[in-house]
């Protein structure tokens, strides 16, 4: 059996000397590294910098002071210097005393984490300079030791990243699945069978009556404003064909698009539910308490939304940011409260306003770089296709069985990756006992 040896990483990697303004003429005109990935690739690119930075030349073992706890490291083998800021550091190793393929498996074990836990103030959350790295100390076995555990975890993660790359790509067409399905719910290619069994169903154009009925009614009352008359829709603006009773039609005839009631802050109450606009741009939207909203420090004023609503990120609207709400509340004035008129379903209204065409329209219309958003009017005369309500409530029973059945198969995935990772884990740790 191999004789191990406690040693400090100083004794076999030396860091590169040398730091740089970006305009010393030693680096100017290199390429720098803006990132190490957690799988060790380097990605090199123009990108300028204000920071001090240090010199990397082939073969030298680059590591992300602010990353290297989770994988971000590895042997630089580009033919040309290139640079790197100082949240970076970049060695020399005498091969010798380490094989570095050996070394960097030892930087994703957990031995390693608990020794950045054990040794540096902070931990794993301190950005790991060239002083903490090579003063640790680490049990270390001969060379040929070393090589031998490198080539048997060589295979093993070899393994665990076919299984990753395929999971990867399932994960992937279950993405495109979803968004498919809703394409084809809303274009009614999903539901012809139900169709096929309920052709007595009340037509969408009797529906859109009624919600021009219902509006008007409201505007009488004044509990809403009178909108313009939106332009008649022309043949080269449907994107398809529809099926039989459904009606396409603007978003502006039967919601009321950005008119919603606004109030101030210091009118709100505490027990008021709000969302924000960085609780719907999250993957799974949530609705937070106005007393831990307060704790944001944000005066803005709100828009008033009710139980049922479809609430609509204009901004970024192509990330298909809708939820319905489940209760009365408040949101930044950046989402839109769509109140439903006619008996209109909400969960098929979120349904519409996430299919692949829709999405194209808002892409194509936002204006503003920093901040992209869908105007009102553009808004207002986005296309609909409105199907009847009995229709409607089917469409939402068949997307949501889809969906649940999608959700089974991602929590799969995600079951097969973590089971990968932890069979990776369990070989570190074994080798580095």
């Amino acid at each position: 059996m191999s004789k191990w040896q406690k040693v400090k990483i100083g004794d076999f990697l030396f860091e590169r000397q040398g730091r740089y303004k970006p305009s010393d003429k030693a680096v100017s005109n290199l390429r720098r590294i803006e990132k190490i990935d957690f799988s060790g690739d380097f990605f090199i690119g123009n990108k300028s910098s204000l920071t001090d930075m240090i010199l990397v030349k082939k073969g030298d073992f680059v590591i992300s002071g602010i990353n290297v706890a989770k994988g971000a490291m590895g042997i630089y083998r580009g033919d040309n210097n290139v640079t790197a800021t100082i949240h970076y550091s970049s060695y020399t190793f005498d091969e010798r005393k380490i094989d570095i393929g050996y070394f960097g498996h030892f930087l994703r074990s957990i031995e390693f984490i608990r020794l950045l836990k054990e040794k540096v103030r902070g931990g794993i959350k301190t950005e790991i300079k060239a002083k903490h790295f090579l003063s640790l100390e680490i049990n270390l076995p001969n060379l040929d030791t070393q090589r031998e555990i490198s080539n048997k975890l060589n295979r093993v993660e070899d393994r665990c990243q076919a299984l990753f790359k395929n999971d990867n790509f399932q994960q992937s067409c279950l993405n495109f699945l979803r968004k498919q399905i809703l394409q084809d719910v809303i274009s009614g290619k999903l539901t012809a069978d139900w169709r096929a069994k309920n052709l007595g169903i009340e037509s969408a154009s009797k529906l859109l009556e009624k919600i021009k009925s219902e509006k008007e009614k409201l505007i009488a009352e004044k509990r809403i404003k009178k909108e313009k008359t939106l332009p008649k829709i022309i043949d080269d603006e449907v994107p398809f064909k529809l099926p039989e009773k459904w009606e396409w039609c603007r978003l502006g005839e039967i919601t009321t698009y950005g008119t919603a009631e606004k109030i101030e802050p210091k009118n709100i109450l505490d027990d008021v539910w709000v969302l924000d606009l960085e609780d719907i741009e999250k993957e799974s939207s949530r609705f937070i308490n106005f007393e831990i909203y307060k704790n944001r420090k944000s005066n803005s004023t709100k828009s008033v939304f009710k139980k049922g609503d479809v609430l609509y990120s204009k901004l970024r609207p192509y990330l298909d940011k809708v939820v319905v709400a489940p209760k009365d509340g408040v949101c930044t004035t950046e989402i839109l409260p769509l109140p439903m008129f006619g008996g209109m379903d909400s969960s098929f209204f979120m349904y519409a306003m996430k299919r692949k065409d829709f999405l194209r329209y808002a892409d194509q219309k936002v204006k503003g770089m920093k901040m992209p958003r869908l105007g009102t009017e553009d808004g207002k005369r986005a296309l609909f296709p409105l199907p009847p309500i009995a229709e409607q409530k089917a469409i939402v029973i068949k997307i949501e069985k889809l969906m649940k059945q999608i959700s089974k198969l991602e929590e799969k995935i995600k079951q097969n990756k973590q089971d990968a990772e932890m069979l990776m884990q369990s070989f570190l740790v074994e080798a580095f006992k």
